[in-house]
């Protein structure tokens, strides 16, 4: 789901200056107002304030409080009194946040609210404007926002310590009992009594890594929030999510991608990184311990934090910005919301969950959490597009079928990031048992796409995706030089009887401003051979869109030694006893490079063994590019050693067709298969 936060006023609030020793206020002394209290009593004994009253209707056991505190079972019972206080620390269940930070406020006090600060846009903005209408501050507690290392990661950001920025991510791994929802009426819960209350991974247990996200983003305002995607689960029997993605869109054209989850195999420090084009910068916001990753690389810095009770404490004295104040969290209050109005949280599967521990200590644990986290984060995408079993289903936009059985999906490609060169491509693609033999955004390279065609240097284009190989660095370096692939015309005919079908693309190559480079007919052609088997064809043309010629490359045309991949190109998922073999040789490395008429490769797939057979035109001396070792692929390489060019007028036309099989199948098999076809290019 994707929400529009609406643009409101962010001016600063009135500052109240006071010199006088603060007295203060806390409401809710359970839970994390225990904490509370321990830094009440250091900033008490070092002179700092003093605490004067204390407010929950389960009060604190005699003598947990010094004398001289008085103890009311809300916060009208406090007010009533008149205890002249300055100061309210807010501590308790999210629904009560904002009604009872309003009443403070209306009484003329300042507040420190702890996290969430509100369970709504509405809520927020009529706090904010309590606030400003009373001239009061408001702190809100996120704590992670008081560390030294945010203002020096902005510093190295800056100055360009890891490059350009690709993008910003908070990851965060952690478990919860069945007994932590269970510790009050509101936990795992949206609503509660017709209250919204909004609890959950993002929102409540790790909303800092959310919150700390956006603070490194420079995203404070509503208006610096473009938009909100939310991809939301849950393990847990609760209403609310324990493991999502969210995907944040920044006014200035920044991606914060979310990844969090309270159903991890066990518990891990949660992360904000900085992306970049020359490293990384992670900050382990629980520790303010941040490491730097670059190629000459690695080191750790250890910073500071200022109390953020201390810091609105400095802000009346002295004036002294606030360093959470409320009008800096609405774009945490835009993802809220954005949380807060989406479709409940789907259950996962309980097939892809194992349960771990007995009674109230027992604990989910999401199957593969940690590497599915992994990629989302690589590949900026959600767990839905991922197409993780257990997630939400994103209907593609066409499907090939042979008699009945869905084969091949076709995706636009338009929820692929930037910098995987956006393009249509076929995932999955299946066996006639089901098996799928294609992959895309894999955690290795999360630019590989299935099945389909892409190029690495058109013009000086990458339409790959990733890294770009250029002779004169001679390595793979980042640059803003990514392409889109996308369709212009398409027409799908389905054969009588439902044997099989054609697909023709008109697609437009256009480079990073837009501008077409190349234009592309493409031709997709299936249909069954066998019970077992069916035949897929790619025919394709690409032209000039311009009156002048265009060059087509690869990183082998440019320097790598037998790096031509490009053109045609099909991305394997993980299989056991992968192997590959050409009608001359067997192995990665007798294949790799070699000029043959087939090209097979079988194993044991997820669903089980399958084949793929890739045949190409008698006439092709196109080598064909293997990779086995670092991951599964196989292509037809376009330009193994020199780049070719495309003229006006003169496409350049590549073909392939590939059978794919369920069972393993032999060299005697594979020779009676394309025989029996006949010549199938």
């Amino acid at each position: 789901m994707t929400t529009q936060p609406s643009a409101a006023a962010d001016q600063p609030q009135q500052q109240a200056v006071s010199p006088a020793v603060p007295r203060v206020a806390l409401v809710g002394v359970h839970g994390f107002g225990e904490r509370h209290l321990a830094n009440l009593s250091r900033l008490e004994q070092a002179g700092a304030l003093e605490l004067v009253a204390v407010a929950d209707p389960n009060p604190p056991q005699a003598g947990t409080l010094a004398a001289p505190v008085a103890v009311f079972l809300d916060l009208d019972g406090l007010l009533a009194a008149r205890p002249g206080v300055d100061v309210v620390i807010i501590a308790t269940p999210i629904q009560t946040h904002a009604p009872l930070a309003v009443t403070a406020l209306e009484a003329g006090m300042d507040v420190y609210v702890e996290k969430p600060p509100v369970a709504s846009l509405a809520q927020f903005e009529e706090v904010l404007a309590a606030a400003r209408k009373n001239g009061r501050l408001v702190q809100v507690g996120f704590q992670s926002l008081g560390s030294h290392a945010l203002p020096a990661i902005t510093e190295m950001v800056a100055a360009g310590d890891v490059g350009t920025v690709l993008g910003i991510s908070a990851t965060g791994q952690w478990l919860r009992t069945k007994a932590y929802f269970k510790r009050s009426r509101w936990a795992g819960k949206r609503t509660l009594d017709g209250t919204d209350v909004v609890d959950g991974v993002a929102t409540n247990a790790l909303a800092h890594a959310v919150a700390t996200a956006l603070h490194v983003a420079g995203a404070r305002t509503l208006a610096d929030v473009a938009s909100v995607e939310t991809d939301l689960y849950r393990a847990h029997g609760t209403e609310s999510d324990d493991t999502s993605v969210l995907r944040i869109r920044t006014a200035n054209g920044a991606t914060v991608l979310c990844a969090l989850t309270l159903c991890a195999p066990e518990q891990q420090d949660p992360t904000v990184t900085v992306h970049g084009t020359l490293g990384d910068i992670t900050f382990s916001y629980t520790k303010d311990e941040v490491v730097i990753t670059t190629a000459d690389g690695e080191r750790r810095e250890t910073y500071g934090r200022t109390d953020l009770l201390e810091n609105l404490l400095d802000a009346r004295t002295t004036g002294a910005p606030l360093l959470s104040a409320l009008q800096d969290t609405a774009a945490f209050t835009a993802v809220l919301e954005a949380i807060r109005t989406s479709p409940a949280p789907a259950p996962i599967d309980p097939g892809s969950i194992s349960w771990e521990g007995a009674g109230d200590d027992a604990h989910p644990v999401v199957q593969g959490i940690s590497d599915l986290i992994g990629r989302a984060v690589k590949a900026q995408a959600t767990f839905a597009e991922l197409g993780v079993p257990w997630a939400r289903a994103i209907p593609p936009v066409r499907t090939m079928t042979v008699d009945g059985r869905p084969v091949a999906d076709c995706q636009d490609g338009s929820h692929i990031r930037a910098v995987s060169s956006p393009r249509p491509y076929l995932h999955p693609v299946r066996t006639l048992g089901g098996t799928v033999v294609t992959d895309h955004q894999p955690l290795d390279h999360v630019w590989h796409l299935g099945a389909g065609v892409a190029l690495q240097d058109v013009d000086g284009v990458n339409f790959w995706g990733g890294r770009t190989y250029t002779r004169e660095a001679g390595a793979y370096v980042w640059r803003p030089d990514h392409g889109t692939i996308s369709a212009s015309a398409v027409q799908q005919t389905d054969a009588a009887g439902g044997h099989g079908g054609t697909l023709q693309e008109t697609l437009s190559w256009n480079g990073p401003d837009g501008a077409p480079i190349l234009l592309e007919e493409r031709s997709w052609a299936w249909s069954g051979v066998a019970p077992s088997t069916w035949r897929l064809s790619l025919d394709f043309a690409l032209s000039p869109a311009g009156s002048t010629p265009v060059s087509l490359g690869s990183p082998g045309s440019n320097g790598r030694f037998e790096g031509g991949y490009g053109g045609f190109f099909w991305r394997l998922p993980a299989c056991d006893a992968a192997t590959v073999w050409t009608p001359d040789g067997s192995g990665e490395a007798e294949t790799h490079g070699s000029v043959t008429r087939w090209l097979a490769w079988s194993g044991t797939f997820d669903g089980g063994p399958a084949t793929l057979v890739f045949v190409a035109p008698e006439s092709c001396t196109d080598p064909w590019f293997v990779r086995v070792e670092g991951y599964p692929g196989v292509g037809q390489s376009l330009a193994w050693e020199a780049p070719v060019i495309a003229q006006p007028g003169e496409p350049v036309r590549r073909s392939v067709t590939v059978f794919v099989a369920d069972g393993n199948l032999a060299t005697a098999d594979i020779e009676a298969l394309i025989n029996h076809q006949g010549d199938p290019s």
